[in-house]
Order: C-alpha cells, then structure tokens, then sequence
C-alpha cells in the first residue's frame, strides 16, 4: 500500500495545465509577430530548422519532470501498516484530567498542555512497555486501549482536550475503575496506573477505588499539577470563569487528597514541576516490578520511494534538454560540441 508522507505537495500537479496554456498562448504572439515580416509560407521557408511539434515536446517533457517531481516531494511511502512484536515489558494506565480547571495558567502554557508534553516526551523514550490513555472529568473514558503502538499513542494524545469529556468536575475513582477494567488480560502483576490531575473536586471516592486496585496488585500512583495559591481559569476570548455570585474561580491544588490516594493505592504522589514534571521518575520505580512478555500488534515504519521518482524527473529534464526546438539537433550532435 502506498502512502504520502507529505501530501500537499501533490498541488505542485496542478500547475501542469497552466504550463501547456501559457506556452500555447506565447507561440500564438510569437507567430503573429512573425507574420509581420511577410507571408508565412515564406517566412517557414527562410527558417527551415524551426520545428513546430518540437516546442510541444519539450514542454511536454518539462511537464513530465515536474509531475514527478511534486510527487518525489510528496514522499510516497510503501510497507505494511501493522505487524506483530512480541515485547517484554509492564502495562501503563496514565489516567488524565481534562476538567476546565486543567487550563489555568500556572504552567506553562497551561496545565493539560504541559501534562501532555510530559506523556509524548515519556512515550519517545519508550521501548517494551504498553501504554494506554484514560481522559476524565465528571466522568471517565478509554481515549487509547493499552497498546505498545507508540505512534498512535501520540495520535490519540494530540487530541485530548478539555472538550473529550463533556460532563465537568473531578472523577478521579472512576477514572481508577476505569483504568483498572483497560488492562489486558493477559497482565497480571505487572500493572500500574498513573493519575494526573490538579484534585480538585472530586466526586466519588478515589481513596476506595485506589484500594481496590492494590487488591489486584495494581499500585496507583499520582502527579499533582497546580500551585498552592492557584490561577483563574480562561475560557476563552480573554474571559475568566466565574461562580454564580460573579467571582473569579480560582484553582488551587489538592494534594492530601492526593497524597491519601497514593499512599492507600500502594504508589507514590508527586508534585509536578513545569521543568521537572515527575512522571519519568514514578516510570522508573514501576519499571521495577516484575515484567512480562506480551504480543502487540504495532505500525511498522514505511520504506521511502521519493528518490525513485527524483531519478525519473532528472530523466525527463535531461530529455528535455536533449529534444532542441531546431530539426537535426539531437545526442549525438550535443557529444560532437
């Protein structure tokens, strides 16, 4: 199956048409110019050498090398999109807030923005372990079944928003039942979950949820992402949110909650620096627990094919210089000089 790497470039194409009108509209002028100096049977006869399909030929040509050109730029690719790995490794739940309070501004550029630059920097160092992506609010959802597919990982992380989920607030225990029922099941001790979230408002009991899941032998462990003082949160065009009495919300992180959840779910919390985030840190410590070798089904990378259509455009151009406008100019003729 092939494949373009960089589409757009297949626009270049449609210049081609454009080329062949203008060139038959510059031989037109030039024809009438030429009228000028006497009848046209005549003035062929005093230019023998000019050669009317030629001109033709060589934009045709010129045509020809731009064509594939445009589509040596536009990358094609060959290979087969999937294949099957066997990996050695643990199973990863990263369970992610996306309530409306993940975009104040104490981070930069803001919280969910930040915390999603952490996981992509974690899943480009990732080798054997699988990873999956819970998104939460009021309520909880799979975004990305646990996969060791790092390629889609990125994919279905670029776009997470606060938009995912609907229903606002703060479920971090259903998150953690949520994540709890994504592992494979082939995974047995060699599982863990991640929840990032600034802990506000929460509405269920994440506390028994996180206990639940060491039950199972799944540790839970949590990032805090906020600041004591807290910021306001934007909701767009310059605005803040507000309460019903008209005042400013401002978000401010809840680590006992926070704290409690990890200390009775077996893991460790940590608070989130804008430089040092701390999840690399929570990885390194799960990646001490026993591993153990699963099969994944993962994209595999595509074999490049533009220089092929490069060595062809040149071919074109080289013919099209080869090809004269006069009769009787030709390879031969060109090795002489």
């Amino acid at each position: 199956m092939i494949q373009f790497a960089q589409i757009e470039y297949l626009a270049i194409i449609l210049a081609i048409p454009f080329l062949f009108l203008f060139y038959g509209i510059t031989r037109r002028f030039r024809r009438r110019r030429l009228e000028r100096f006497g009848e046209r049977a005549l003035v062929e006869k005093l230019m023998p050498d000019v050669s009317k399909s030629r001109g033709w030929i060589k934009i045709a040509l010129w045509s020809a090398a731009l064509f594939f050109f445009s589509v040596g730029l536009a990358r094609p690719q060959l290979g087969a999109r999937l294949k099957e790995v066997e990996t050695t490794g643990v199973e990863i739940m990263i369970a992610l807030d996306v309530s409306n309070s993940m975009l104040a501004e104490d981070y930069t550029p803001n919280r969910l923005e930040r915390a999603k630059l952490a996981i992509s920097r974690l899943v480009d160092k990732m080798k054997q372990d699988r990873i999956g992506l819970i998104v939460f609010a009021g309520k909880s959802f799979v975004q990305l079944p646990i996969t060791a597919d790092y390629i889609s990982a990125k994919i279905f992380l670029n776009s997470i928003s606060t938009s995912s989920v609907p229903v606002q607030g703060t479920a971090i225990g259903d998150a953690i039942l949520t994540a709890i029922r994504g592992f494979s099941l082939e995974s047995s001790n060699s599982r863990a979950i991640i929840v990032i979230t600034d802990g506000e408002n929460h509405e269920d009991d994440p506390v028994m949820a996180a206990k639940e899941a060491k039950n199972l032998g799944i540790p839970v462990f949590t990032i805090g992402i906020g600041t004591d003082g807290g910021k306001p949160i934007p909701i767009g065009n310059g605005e803040l949110l507000k309460d019903r009495e008209g005042n400013i919300v401002v978000s401010k992180l809840d680590e006992r909650i926070l704290n409690e959840v990890a200390e009775e779910g077996g893991g460790t919390y940590i608070k989130a620096g804008n430089s040092d985030f701390g999840l690399e840190a929570i990885v390194d410590r799960i990646h001490n627990m026993d591993k153990q070798q699963y099969k994944s089904v993962v994209f595999e990378d595509f074999d490049e094919q533009y220089m092929y259509f490069f060595a062809i455009a040149l071919f074109f151009l080289i013919l099209e210089y080869i090809v004269g406008e006069r009769r009787g100019r030709n390879l031969f003729k060109i090795i002489r000089r």
